[in-house]
């Protein structure tokens, strides 16, 4: 096993991707202990690990969301923010965060969206009198809410590691995703006070109600997936391909942007973002069968038991441990090997698996703008030109505040639970 880990890192280190790290150790391993006979089984455990209808909702909310891009949705929601928050001091800084928000229940990605506003939101800042690193900050860190509100490709991960309830996830996510939101215009407003920024020219009246009638159908697709699964109507799978349906007529009926042209583009960028995606699930699947075969979880189980039997104790450690591993890992890979470690260990300290499920989402996500591996950083600096050193110089704010967001969901449950307990 040490070969393997040792292994493991040096592969990480020389910046192999991390669905080849993990297949690549788990061979490593195979062939370290003269296990040979288990080659033969690596094949059914890739499979195995992709044979889950849960998953299925991952490529459909993709395909979501790029129809909804190519039909007109997105920019609608931005302009409808601009309108009425626009002619604000610092209006166009909450605007980007208001615009995130509802993005995030179409996109259910943080690097995708990340990506995605870095090229609408920063260069309008920018014109408007901003600085550029504060604008790629601002876009990055609001690009975190992506996988915290519904609905997001980590719930869905987690839910089918877990075997805990995926509509379950996406009604925690609500409340955790308004507070992380709120949080960020607070500070936003707090940066205000001692900034000078500019203030845009009142939209009329008129100009607001016509823009909020035009964002109308765009806002019917998160509505109809919350309202389906909330009330029992579909699960999250069924709700996915509904929210096709709903894009797809919104699109191309009413706003008349989704033309049958981007149709084989649409497909093409979200077949390629599942395969990324569903790779690293196959492979993390059968490392996670190594580290169990070895027993690590248990071993793992035993020392967390040995140190406290304290749940606060507990979900502090966990929070420090996972803080650490988001910034050299990828979140959704690191979910992936994760959760078969800490689920045995939720029972032992009566933590409930959902509100586990906020914890470990939001504290992975917050590694994607934390150096020296965070995904989130790079994309933005990499659109924007903003040095990383300039970019973490203005992120520590939303950092900072992100994390005081992650301790009071760590230690009041009711934030993550009474969603899913109506």
């Amino acid at each position: 096993m040490t070969i393997a880990l040792i292994s493991f890192a040096i592969l990480l280190l020389l910046g192999i991707p991390i669905a080849y790290v993990l297949g690549m150790t788990t061979i490593i391993y195979i062939f370290a202990t003269d296990n040979l006979g288990l080659v033969l089984t690596v094949p059914q455990r890739l499979y195995s690990g992709m044979e889950n209808y849960g998953l299925l909702a991952i490529p459909l909310f993709m395909l979501a969301g790029e129809l909804m891009n190519s039909g007109g949705i997105t920019k609608r929601l931005v302009n409808v923010a601009k309108t009425f928050f626009g002619h604000y001091r610092g209006g166009l800084a909450y605007v980007n965060v208001i615009a995130n928000t509802m993005l995030a229940a179409i996109i259910g990605s943080a690097t995708a969206q990340i990506a995605m506003m870095s090229r609408t939101m920063v260069p309008e800042m920018e014109k408007a009198g901003y600085s550029k690193p504060f604008s790629t900050a601002t876009t990055a860190a609001a690009g975190l809410l992506g996988p915290i509100i519904p609905p997001s490709m980590m719930f869905i991960i987690y839910g089918v590691g877990s075997g805990a309830s995926i509509g379950d996830m996406f009604m925690a996510g609500v409340i955790p995703g308004l507070l992380l939101s709120s949080s960020f215009i607070c500070i936003i407003a707090v940066i205000g006070m001692k900034t000078q920024w500019p203030v845009q020219k009142k939209a009329p009246f008129k100009e607001m109600i016509s823009s909020l009638i035009k964002v109308l159908p765009a806002l019917s697709v998160p509505i109809i997936i919350i309202a389906g699964i909330l009330s029992g109507v579909f699960t999250a799978t069924e709700a996915a391909a509904i929210a096709c349906v709903v894009a797809i007529i919104v699109g191309a009926l009413i706003y008349r942007e989704l033309k049958i042209s981007s149709i084989p583009g649409v497909l093409v960028q979200t077949v390629i973002t599942t395969a990324v995606i569903t790779i690293l699930i196959a492979m993390a699947n059968i490392f996670g069968w190594m580290l169990s075969f070895e027993q690590v979880p248990q071993q793992i189980a035993a020392w967390m038991v040995s140190l406290s039997d304290s749940p606060i104790v507990f979900l502090l450690l966990v929070n420090i441990f996972l803080l650490l591993v988001g910034m050299f890992m990828d979140g959704i890979a690191a979910l992936i090997i994760l959760v078969p470690i800490f689920m045995p260990l939720l029972p032992m300290y009566n933590v409930d698996p959902i509100h586990f499920g906020i914890i470990i989402c939001i504290n992975l996500t917050i590694g994607l703008l934390t150096p020296p591996v965070g995904s989130g950083l790079f994309i933005a600096s990499s659109i924007t030109k903003v040095s990383i050193g300039e970019l973490v110089k203005s992120l520590w704010p939303f950092l900072t505040i992100a994390l005081i967001v992650l301790l009071l969901l760590t230690y009041i449950p009711a934030l993550s639970l009474w969603l899913p307990g109506l």
